[in-house]
């Protein structure tokens, strides 16, 4: 049997998606299929919104891409913005979330060396993290899985208990720089951590002067009801990683860090052939033009509000199948008393409700954060039918 021309890693699906209308995708055989996933929190305006399609129209039809060897005002621009509504003082624009967790990872040993630490390489991470598919991101990770076909890994890491200040204490060493954490583990299940936790790990990296490196890949750029999630633990990060929904569709990612942090990120130490093209600039201003701003912020709040508490009253007809919801603003888990997955492909197949399998038996629900009560009236009809109609598969 010959290999396929798309190099066959993922397990694709049958659904073929040719167009795409607001919070619906279309199929190239008409099937309409509502589109709860918004390519994994990805596509936070919907698949036609005018503002980010003129933006990148607009910019294509003027320039795409000169390379970092110039001047750029339009990356000046969309730094300026992201350092106006963020802790950092500096940014650095790539094309994904798993070059953002490289550059952050760098950027944390870049620190202690360029301040004479040179034994300060080690990060600590927490298991069922995900921080992306290259050889740091994979071992930043703790899953078997990922590492497989790999190995030997990259030093430099450390696994603790997600959730446990205890654990990750108990891992700090003479090497290390800091912890590298995902505030709400979006592949592992929709987990968000606790207040005392983040706190916590802010209190030992000002203490001991390590790096806190959030991976907000996932959860940022307004997912959750505020731009970043740190916003909710009132704490800000030392350096910190953003994709997925910054571009609105438009691959791009960013590294965001303060003054401090990125104090041995000088000449020559990074770079990115594409990061920060003209291209991506204008759908991220486009995305920043859109959700920017608090009444937009409040608005995702009250509806991962009114989605929340409706799936707590839905999942009390079906005390057999669901077990509880958890998550903030419009990034929800469903946490099912069975594996997750047999259920997001009978949503799918036989419901047309797209919504993404996780971590810890949990179905992701991840709307587009323009999604309006006509969408939520038939995510929950969808949802309703699909739950009426599922039979647990019996254990192998």
């Amino acid at each position: 049997m010959s290999i396929t021309p798309l190099m066959p890693v993922y397990p694709r699906c049958g659904v073929r998606p040719v167009r795409g209308e607001h919070c619906h995708l279309i199929d190239e055989d008409g099937t309409r299929y509502l589109d709860f996933a918004s390519g994994i929190a990805v596509n936070l305006l919907g698949h036609s919104h005018e503002g980010l399609i003129g933006a990148i129209q607009e910019q294509a039809a003027t320039l795409m891409h000169v390379s970092n060897l110039y001047g750029s005002p339009q990356g000046e621009s969309l730094a300026q913005r992201l350092v106006d509504l963020t802790f950092a003082d500096t940014v650095f624009f790539t094309n994904s979330g798993a070059e953002a967790v490289e550059c952050a990872i760098k950027t944390a040993r870049a620190y202690h060396q360029h301040v004479g630490n040179d034994d300060k390489f080690e990060l600590i991470t927490f298991k069922n993290a995900f921080h992306g598919r290259t050889m740091a991101t994979i071992s930043a990770s703790n899953q078997e899985k990922m590492h497989k076909g790999f190995m030997p890994l990259l030093a430099g890491f450390k696994y603790a208990e997600f959730d446990d200040l205890e654990s990750a204490k108990a891992l700090m060493g003479p090497n290390t720089a800091g912890f590298l954490v995902e505030p709400i583990q979006g592949e592992g299940g929709i987990r968000p951590a606790s207040d005392a936790f983040m706190q916590g790990l802010r209190a030992l990296c000002d203490e001991h002067d390590l790096m806190l490196v959030l991976d907000e890949v996932q959860c940022g750029v307004a997912r959750t009801g505020k731009m970043y999630a740190y916003e909710h633990y009132g704490i800000e990060p030392d350096i910190m990683a953003t994709a997925k929904g910054i571009g609105g569709g438009f691959p791009m990612g960013a590294c965001l860090a303060t003054e401090k942090a990125a104090r041995g990120m000088g000449l020559g130490t990074h770079g990115s052939t594409y990061g920060g093209n003209p291209l991506a600039m204008a759908a991220g201003e486009a995305v920043l033009d859109a959700v920017g701003n608090e009444e937009f912020l409040a608005e995702v709040t009250e509806k991962g509000e009114r989605l929340r508490g409706r799936l707590e009253q839905f999942i009390g007809n079906y005390p057999e199948l669901f077990e509880g919801v958890r998550g903030k603003g419009l990034m929800l888990g469903l946490k099912m008393k069975s594996e997750s997955r047999p259920f997001y492909v009978h949503l799918r197949d036989g419901h047309q409700l797209l919504t993404v399998a996780a971590g810890d038996n949990t179905l992701r629900i991840l709307p587009p954060l323009v999604a309006g009560d006509a969408e939520f009236d038939e995510f929950f009809d969808k949802l309703s039918a699909g739950a009426a109609s599922y039979v647990v598969p019996e254990a192998a």
